[in-house]
């Protein structure tokens, strides 16, 4: 049989969706239908289990989850005489093997997890459906029979004695146990089913009274029930009861009591009719266990989790609670290198360890997936066991693994979250320890933060910020703003450096700092670099179509900047050729800055681009000269043009008088960038002092809030004016 191949996340058509389910329903026709007592053929059968194998598939995806739509499967199972033992197993085995596998896809992008999550607990209502149905199925027809059993019994001494073997045929055959009892609740009659429930042994059913078999876990209104039935207030009530036998075990039933009365209708017996439900409860356990617990280390999972949490949110009298969130440091290279499975191994021992940790009253600990784990306190003073218990899960940690003969040192980072309940619900509870977990790991790892309400707003921001960009980009959200660049000589301008801007429509006009990571992080800047590129060349070439020119005669020239991630992108080259052609602009016109962080290190891949730009004429500058490590000497391989030197270097020249060593620095730096035929630009000039002193040690052009902000492009039309006139 072949198998669907679907990606988490993919639209499937709808024609292929209807298809996946018919083979899911002929999977499960051919599963049950040599078990099932119908008339139908095997190809009728089929179309009969369609419109179940839909609503497993609709409940599959429906938000909010509902597993209810698979009780009634289970129930249209029985209605369907699919009643034998095997059906139920064969229809929860096909449900587990199959129903993620053709029925897992579609637009709503629900993860495996959740999705095996969701197929588990409705197996449990499939199960649960199943055999309500059964039990009520049997019940009716057990009752009835055994009703009418026991009105022929009143009439024993005038009946025929073939009535009578069909009664004790009917009572003693029974598949549910039957039992008679007066109204002041003496046994009277059990048949033999129901003694093999108790233990075999008639005496210790027959002969005592019904109110002896109390248990602990009766609900509250099971025996007011009772007494309004021997009062006569009550024709007949239905419970789920636990007894216990002879040997201290418990007995779990479906428990029917029926009220029979005389022939002038006054109250004279009970009928008890018991089905054993004991291995459908442990089975019922089973599911609720698996589609609660994590199957790799046996801790409770996301599901469970959020019960207690819910719970323990919603706690009243003063109540608080404490949350630890827990990430593995560098669990991603310990796969990666040593195979799934040694992680998985080492996933066991972590959780072993804190299990240990948290085993107080009010604590738990669960796995959320991968290598997050959460641990839970509840009391009325979390205040500092969080931070105890914090401090006992990295000490837990903290002795080293043994893996396939290797010993592991783990280190992990933790979030906490402490606080009264009832002021915050449970997303917003998590969504808090994941950021400051996120932040301990910032810090370094192998340490724990409190949640910080501003830092949590900041990391909140971030994220917003990162969703909106694609959008903002088609919006046109983005501007650009020139800062000029001024010979340092006779104060003239000879170019400008385009700086991107985000007019956001909350936060108003946000600086790069504020977003250019983030477009980093997520890609979105190879085409926003794209854009800034087409727009500063645009403008660079409107400029050279106006009369004014710099103070040489010279075209205004562009810098603008290029990212890490576009210096990796294989059509940077093409791109900036593209633009180039389609402006009109000369190659020399236009300047791309790289920080010196970016190519620390680099290898001749990554500037084999940047050589093949240099070569067609256009500059490069190294921009933040001097916040690196990188070598001097390595200047002479980088393809660069131009030194930016670092704000840090010219603040000490702010003051006077000044700073002797920032001077000593400047001057070697600018004579060894001549002696390498690079001119340097410094940033950051605020002071006319301050550059007049960087114009001595014979820096060739600044820019910075003494010659101008950056601002709109007109702005430079009218410097270069002024320094026409």
């Amino acid at each position: 049989m072949s198998m669907p191949a679907q990606a988490s996340g993919s639209t499937t058509a709808p024609d292929d969706i209807e298809d996946r389910l018919r083979r899911f329903a002929t999977i499960w026709s051919r599963a049950i239908f040599p078990v099932t007592a119908t008339s139908m053929t095997r190809t009728e059968f089929e179309q009969h289990l369609l419109p179940s194998a839909r609503r497993l598939s609709d409940a599959l995806h429906e938000r909010p989850f509902d597993p209810a739509p698979a009780h009634g499967v289970g129930a249209a199972l029985v209605a369907a005489h699919c009643t034998d033992p095997d059906a139920l197993s064969r229809t929860l085995g096909v449900v587990d093997s199959y129903l993620v596998l053709y029925c897992g896809g579609g637009s709503d992008a629900l993860c495996a997890e959740e999705l095996r999550a969701r197929c588990a607990r409705l197996q449990h209502a499939l199960a649960a459906g199943f055999a309500q149905a059964l039990r009520e199925r049997t019940l009716a027809e057990q009752e009835a029979i055994a009703r009418s059993s026991l009105a022929a019994r009143s009439f024993a001494e005038q009946a025929l004695h073939d009535t009578e073997t069909r009664f004790r045929a009917v009572f003693e055959g029974a598949a549910i146990g039957i039992g008679v009892a007066d109204l002041d609740g003496n046994v009277l009659e059990v048949n033999d089913t129901l003694t093999r429930m108790f233990g075999g042994l008639e005496h210790h059913v027959r002969g005592r009274k019904v109110s002896e078999w109390v248990h602990p876990e009766d609900a509250p209104h099971v025996w007011k029930l009772y007494a309004e039935l021997v009062r006569g207030e009550r024709e007949h009530y239905r419970v789920e009861k636990p007894y216990y036998r002879n040997d201290g075990t418990v007995l779990w039933t479906n428990l029917a009591v029926s009220l029979l009365r005389d022939a002038e209708g006054r109250p004279q017996y009970q009928l008890v009719l018991i089905e054993d439900t004991t291995e459908r409860r442990l089975l019922n356990l089973r599911l609720r266990y698996e589609a609660t617990h994590d199957a790799l280390t046996g801790l409770p999972n996301r599901t469970l989790f959020f019960e207690r949490l819910e719970k323990a949110l919603t706690a009243g009298d003063g109540s608080r609670f404490g949350l630890c969130y827990l990430d593995i440091d560098g669990f991603k290279a310990i796969n990666d290198s040593l195979g799934h499975s040694a992680g998985d191994r080492l996933l066991v021992e972590v959780a072993d360890r804190l299990q240990s940790c948290a085993t107080a009253p009010g604590e738990m600990v669960a796995r959320l997936g991968g290598d997050e784990f959460v641990a839970l306190t509840t009391g009325p003073d979390t205040e500092g066991e969080v931070d105890e218990l914090a401090h006992r899960i990295l000490a837990a940690l903290a002795t080293p693994i043994r893996l396939d003969g290797r010993e592991l040192t783990v280190r992990g980072s933790v979030g906490i979250v402490e606080g009264p309940a009832g002021e915050r619900g449970s997303a917003e509870v998590l969504r808090s320890a994941d950021i400051t977990m996120y932040r301990a790991k910032s810090a370094g790892g192998n340490r724990f933060e409190r949640a910080d309400p501003e830092a949590d707003a900041r990391a909140i921001t971030r994220h917003s910020l990162t969703t909106a960009l694609p959008a903002a980009l088609e919006r046109g959200e983005f501007f650009i703003e020139y800062q000029p660049l001024v010979h340092l000589d006779d104060g003239s301008v000879y170019g400008a450096e385009a700086l991107v801007r985000w007019c956001h429509p909350q936060h108003g006009v946000l600086g790069p700092d504020q977003f250019i990571p983030l477009a980093e992080h997520t890609g979105l800047i190879v085409p926003l670099g794209r854009w800034v590129l087409q727009e500063a060349v645009r403008q660079a070439r409107f400029w050279q179509e106006q009369p004014p020119r710099n103070a040489a005669g010279r075209p205004l020239r562009i810098n603008v900047n290029l990212s890490p991630t576009q210096l990796h992108h294989p059509g940077l080259v093409t791109d900036i050729v593209d633009v180039l052609e389609r402006s009109g602009l000369e190659p020399g016109a236009l300047c791309l800055e790289v920080t010196e962080s970016a190519l620390i290190g680099a290898d001749e891949d990554l500037l084999k681009p940047l050589r093949q730009l240099a070569e067609m004429g256009v500059d490069i500058a190294l921009d933040d000269f001097g916040t690196g490590y990188s070598n001097l000497a390595n200047l002479r391989r980088l393809p660069v043009s131009v030194l930016k030197l670092d704000r840090s270097f010219t603040q000490g020249m702010q003051q006077h008088p000044a700073d002797p060593v920032d001077l000593k620095i400047v001057e070697g730096i600018v004579s060894l960038a001549h002696s390498l035929e690079l001119a340097v630009t410094v940033e950051g000039v605020e002071t006319g002092a301050q550059a007049e002193q960087l114009r001595e040690l014979g820096c060739d052009t600044a820019q910075g809030w003494y010659y101008a902000r950056p601002g709109a492009p007109d702005r430079i039309h009218s410097l270069v004016l002024a320094d026409a006139v």
